[in-house]
C-alpha cells in the first residue's frame, strides 16, 4: 500500500503505525506451524480470524473494554479507503496500546504444553494438579497459566504467577489473572451453548489512556483450542478447529522444522480453511462472508 509506512510483519498480521496513537491491523492468509511461516497460505483465513475476533469483541464489550476504533473501511482515514479490496473484512483500526509483556492463558482442560508440563512435574506453571489426569482431562477448575511473550517468532514459554508478579507487580498480575479467568468463563459458557468446548485460550492486554483493555485478536482458532463437545473423549488428543491438519501433514513428511518451510498441498489447505469456517459458523450462527 504505497504511501503508508512499512508495516511490522508478524507470523500472520501486518501492523501499520498510522500516528496519532492509531494502528491498522491486517490479518493476512499466512499460516505458521512449529514457529515458522509456511510456504503457502490459507485463502480466506485472515477474514475468518478478523470476523471471529470482532464477534467476540462485541460479545465481551460490556464485560471488558477493547482497543477497537473502527472495522468498516468507510470509517478509516481517507488515504486507506483506496485499498478497500485489501482491507475489507480482514482489518481493524485500533488504538495503540502499551502492551503488557505477558501471554495471559486460561486452561479448563489439560492439553498441549500443559499436558507436557503435567507429565513432567504434575503441575502447570507451578500450580499442582491431582494425580491420574489423562490428556484432555477437565481440570478441577480453570487455571491461569501465563507464558513469556517471545520476540522474533520464538516459542512462548510457560511461566509461574510469581514470575508475572516480578515482571509487572502484584496488583497488575492479580488483575490479569482474575480478568483472564473471568473472560474464559464467560466465553466457555457461551461456547458450550454452541456445542463446543473451549479447552484453553490466550489473551493479550494493554493500556490505552491508562485503562487496561483487551487487544490484538481474541478467541479465534489461532489463539484458542476448541473441541466438538459431542466427540469429547479424554485420554488422548481431541478433534479441534485449528491448524491440526497442517501440523499432521508436516509431521507426515518428516519436515525438520527448519527454514525454509514447505508449501501445503491443496487438500490440506481446503481442509484447514474448512475447519476455520466451521468454527466461525458454529460460534456465530452464520457463515463468514
Amino acid at each position: 500500500m504505497p504511501g503508508l509506512p512499512a508495516p511490522y510483519r508478524g507470523k500472520v498480521r501486518d501492523v501499520y503505525d498510522l500516528g496519532d496513537d492509531r494502528l491498522l491491523i491486517i490479518a493476512s492468509d499466512r499460516i505458521s506451524a512449529f514457529d515458522h511461516v509456511l510456504g503457502s497460505g490459507i485463502p480466506g483465513k485472515g477474514r475468518v480470524l478478523t470476523q471471529l475476533s470482532l464477534f467476540w469483541f462485541d460479545f465481551l464489550k460490556d464485560f471488558v473494554p477493547n482497543h477497537l476504533i473502527a472495522t468498516e473501511v468507510d470509517d478509516y482515514p481517507a488515504p486507506l479507503r483506496e485499498y478497500r479490496d485489501q482491507l475489507e473484512g480482514r482489518s481493524m483500526l485500533v488504538h495503540k496500546a502499551k502492551m503488557v509483556e505477558v501471554e495471559c492463558v486460561a486452561r479448563g482442560y489439560i492439553s498441549g504444553s500443559g499436558w507436557k508440563d503435567y507429565r513432567a512435574t504434575q503441575a502447570i506453571c507451578g500450580i499442582p494438579l491431582p494425580a491420574g489426569l489423562v490428556e484432555s482431562s477437565a481440570l478441577p477448575e480453570p487455571i491461569f497459566t501465563p507464558a513469556s511473550k517471545a520476540q522474533g517468532g520464538a516459542h512462548d514459554e510457560n511461566i509461574s504467577f510469581e514470575t508475572v508478579v516480578a515482571q509487572v507487580g502484584s496488583e497488575l498480575a492479580t488483575q490479569l489473572r482474575d480478568l483472564t479467568l473471568a473472560i474464559y468463563g464467560k466465553a466457555s459458557d457461551y461456547a458450550a451453548t454452541r456445542g463446543l468446548i473451549l479447552a484453553d485460550t490466550k489473551f493479550e492486554f494493554g493500556f490505552v489512556n491508562g485503562q487496561l483493555v483487551l487487544a490484538d485478536e481474541v478467541l479465534t482458532p489461532d489463539s484458542s483450542r476448541y473441541w466438538p463437545a459431542d466427540q469429547y473423549a479424554p485420554g488422548g488428543a481431541q478433534p479441534s478447529f485449528d491448524k491440526q491438519f497442517v501440523r499432521d501433514y508436516l509431521e507426515s513428511i518428516h519436515w525438520n522444522k527448519q527454514a525454509p518451510a514447505p508449501a501445503l498441498p491443496d487438500d490440506v489447505v481446503e481442509r484447514t480453511i474448512g475447519k476455520y469456517r466451521e468454527a466461525y459458523r458454529l460460534l456465530t450462527g452464520r457463515d463468514c462472508a
